[in-house]
């Protein structure tokens, strides 16, 4: 039988006052509920010890709170932790707490699969089951704030929606996550301490900026011409990259921000002299930086990982243009927790 009880985080704080007004007590107590839910980030009831016996009975009588599980947790030998979370209808994500010397930052997901078909990535293999709600996404930042402090002795310092999913596909979600992790009355993180990493969806983009989003924009490239991209992302056939490059040039105009790229070399893929001249001339458009991301497999092989030298021609020619560029080595190898990896081993 179906639980007919509402979850009580899809209700906003003006419609918990209204309901405690609607049984006959002050609207505060939705004030004190609401604190409890994401402030403290509280999944128990009875653990809201500043509401009486009967208004929590009330409570659980009305509501129920689907806070995610760890289901489990795997440690990596460079310090990366892996979590395996359980939602409440028995889906399955992941998410990952990447620490270095500088900072510690999770790396969340926003949909059970993914919206989109990269042919590089391990989840798109999932094809998209579902999106996640703002408090799914909530709660993985929770649980890993809770291990980094844990584990590091430090609190969760930066958060990027580079996990399972196209964050753009579920964009209110997203963006309701974002709200409650910022707020005063949440997690109190700032904004510029979270990046929203996409693989390029125009009119998604164009949006972030016309609702003046505070956060970063990283966007996974890969390649800067149509025909190569499209062949290792088909999604680009619907969303080319003139349409990418016109809503990048109308998000820095609206927002004054800079872009991130995050682009993989692959051996005989992308890695010729035009491939690197395309992505020059792309980054020309807007002030940004390229992330040259190391490749991490996921089994079938059909890409490999670009030479050192292939890299550093990228490299050479996008400083030699003024653009800053960095190369990232993947964390998490070991436990399939780096880019692209996850959901390598998993199954939904």
């Amino acid at each position: 039988m179906k639980n007919s009880k509402k979850d009580i985080r899809a209700l906003s704080k003006k419609e918990l006052q209204d309901f405690f007004v609607s049984h006959g007590d002050k609207s505060f107590r939705g004030s004190q509920v609401y604190d409890w839910l994401w402030n403290k980030a509280t999944y128990n009831f009875e653990d809201m010890t500043n509401l009486s016996k009967e208004t929590r009975q009330m409570l659980m009588d009305n509501f129920v709170i689907n806070n995610i599980e760890v289901d489990q947790m795997q440690r990596s030998k460079d310090g990366t932790i892996k979590n395996a979370v359980k939602l409440h209808d028995g889906f399955t994500v992941e998410s990952v707490l990447i620490p270095t010397m500088s900072r510690t930052t999770a790396c969340v997901s926003s949909q059970v699969g993914c919206s989109l078909d990269c042919k590089f990535c391990a989840t798109a293999k999932l094809k998209r089951l579902r999106n996640l709600n703002a408090d799914e996404i909530f709660d993985q930042v929770v649980a890993i704030d809770k291990e980094s402090k844990l584990y590091n002795g430090i609190p969760l310092s930066n958060i990027v929606y580079m996990g399972m999913g196209e964050p753009l596909m579920n964009y209110n979600n997203v963006l309701k996550s974002i709200e409650k992790i910022t707020s005063p009355e949440g997690l109190g993180m700032s904004p510029r301490r979270i990046t929203l990493s996409t693989s390029g969806v125009p009119k998604m983009i164009k949006k972030l900026a016309d609702d003046e989003v505070k956060f970063h924009l990283a966007v996974s490239l890969h390649s800067a011409i149509d025909e190569i991209r499209t062949q290792i992302m088909p999604f680009n056939a619907k969303f080319p990259l003139a349409d990418l490059r016109e809503s990048l040039v109308y998000w820095y105009e609206k927002t004054g921000k800079s872009v991130t790229y995050e682009y993989i070399v692959w051996n005989g893929i992308n890695d010729r002299e035009e491939d690197i001249r395309a992505l020059v001339e792309f980054c020309k458009a807007i002030p940004c930086k390229v992330n040259i991301i190391e490749y991490n497999p996921i089994d079938d092989g059909q890409f490999q990982q670009g030479t050192d030298v292939a890299v550093a021609k990228y490299m050479n020619a996008l400083e030699a243009n003024h653009i800053t560029v960095t190369l990232r080595h993947s964390r998490g190898k070991d436990i399939d927790a780096a880019c692209g990896q996850l959901a390598n081993k998993m199954k939904v």
